[in-house]
């Protein structure tokens, strides 16, 4: 590039800034992804520290605050680099990536004249920088909304969906886009109270300076807590990784299809939200019996007492047109589709043999044969008197069978075991084994029978019929 090629000059204190902050944000996530990258003097350096990171920036900006030439200030980029770095991080694409985006802030953003909603990045900072004094009066803590608008749109009905997943209220929110080619959307955004930082076009432009910006959120917002980053693409990483070590709760928000997925980077919990209309949400006991209904129909369609909960979930899709996530998000927040099985432990029997497999559901009014689930034979057996050890273990081996009929696997809970006995019995097992002066738990008295086998897992005992050798 020639001497005199139209770019930003990098003496401008705000880019020379934004450039240091980047190359420091690479350094810092190469430590904790890949640190065999680092020369070995350098890999014990705590450069999440306040300290480190003030004497990084400042030494990098003086390097690169007299120059206005671009090649000349990516050689000394690579310089400080190199320093730091084995020569094999040269040829990586995250090294290419650093250079482009370097490459991209070094560029004049004032390609147009800027509409009356426009702003710089620079005067953003700026104005921003004094809301976030003014609120820090007001607030003990705030959240920071930042969008990449040319990928991702926010309703105003979503924002209040983010707005009731943060524990702070959001007071700042930043749109980066070209509004040049976003037709009136920075009209509809500027209204609902939006600072816009415009971008040259090009890939990731937004993305870019979003992070930029968005990297020193912790110097300019002292008061900011949460960050909501907005966007779809994945070159946001660096970004939300200084932004946590800095002690910020961030919150990854992206959209697939008609579903926006809520991330929390603290809590490893997602939540969802729908941008298109929905039949109206049934109140959890409809869901409940929604659901009980078609585990009885799929059981009575393929003959099999146990049913994959992928395939319930498809079901409920087709017959309802909602998603097990819309109801489960709706009245559970940050729970799974799964909970809602394990929760109602007195409608459903869960089975999975290890946290990898396939989870299969039954219903308690499928668990037993034919001849048990039989109204008349279950008020018949409420009328059986059990009167002596060998009786009990008849029933619970009964009982056992009947349950794990067409079952994946052999064994059950033990407290499925007990709440199929009191339904079947009318009485609990603790019941029988004290009139029968046994006075032992479940758990034991199965452990002194040789007719089982018992064996513990994470979410507590479980039990089968012995085989016989």
């Amino acid at each position: 590039m020639p001497d005199n090629a139209s770019v930003t000059p990098a003496k401008d204190s705000a880019i020379s800034h934004q450039i240091s902050l980047c190359v420091y944000q690479a350094i810092l996530e190469i430590q904790q992804q890949q640190p065999e990258l680092l020369k070995e003097k350098y890999r014990t350096i705590p450069w999440h520290h306040a300290r480190n990171q003030s004497n990084f920036l400042l030494k990098l900006r003086a390097g690169i605050s007299t120059t206005n030439n671009e090649d000349v200030l990516l050689q000394r980029v690579q310089k400080v680099l190199q320093i730091l770095l084995l020569p094999t991080y040269f040829e990586s694409p995250s090294f290419h990536d650093l250079m482009e985006r370097i490459s991209v802030l070094t560029r004049p953003t004032d390609e147009f004249t800027p509409s009356v909603t426009e702003t710089s990045a620079q005067q953003t900072v700026s104005s921003l920088s004094s809301a976030s004094g003014q609120l820090a009066s007001s607030t003990n803590g705030i959240a920071i909304l930042l969008l990449d608008a040319e990928n991702l749109q926010l309703d105003p009905n979503t924002e209040k969906f983010l707005a009731g997943i943060c524990s702070y209220p959001i007071q700042i929110k930043v749109a980066f886009a070209n509004w040049r080619s976003l037709g009136k959307q920075d009209v509809e955004l500027h209204g609902r109270g939006y600072e816009l930082i415009h971008v040259p076009a090009g890939k990731d432009s937004a993305d870019v300076k979003m992070a930029t910006v968005g990297s020193s959120i912790f110097v300019h917002y002292p008061t900011a807590k949460e960050v909501l980053v907005c966007s779809s693409d994945g070159v946001l990483t660096h970004l939300c990784t200084t932004l946590q070590t800095h002690g910020l709760t961030v919150y990854l928000v992206r959209r697939r299809g008609d579903i926006i997925t809520v991330f929390n980077s603290k809590t490893h919990q997602a939540q969802t939200h729908s941008l298109k209309l929905i039949a109206e949400i049934p109140s959890i006991e409809e869901f409940i019996n929604q659901l009980k209904g078609l585990i009885k129909a799929e059981q009575k369609r393929t003959n099999n007492q146990w049913i994959k909960l992928a395939k319930i979930s498809s079901l409920f899709q087709e017959t309802y047109k909602l998603s097990l996530s819309q109801v489960v998000s709706y009245h559970l927040p940050g729970k799974k589709p799964r909970d809602v099985f394990f929760n109602h432990p007195a409608n459903f029997v869960v089975h999975q043999v290890s946290e990898r497999d396939e989870l299969y559901i039954n219903c308690f009014e499928a668990t037993s044969e034919k001849p048990l689930a039989e109204e008349s034979k279950a008020q018949s057996n409420k009328s059986i008197e059990i009167s002596s050890r060998p009786g009990l273990e008849q029933a619970l081996i009964k009982i056992i069978n009947a349950s794990t009929n067409q079952s994946p696997d052999r064994y059950i809970p033990i407290t499925m075991l007990g709440t199929v006995f009191r339904r079947q019995y009318g009485h609990s097992v603790t019941t029988v084994l004290k009139k029968l002066h046994l006075n032992a738990k479940l758990t034991k008295f199965l452990q002194s029978c040789s007719a089982f086998e018992l064996k513990q897992t994470d979410k507590g005992w479980e039990v089968a019929v012995r085989i016989e050798a």
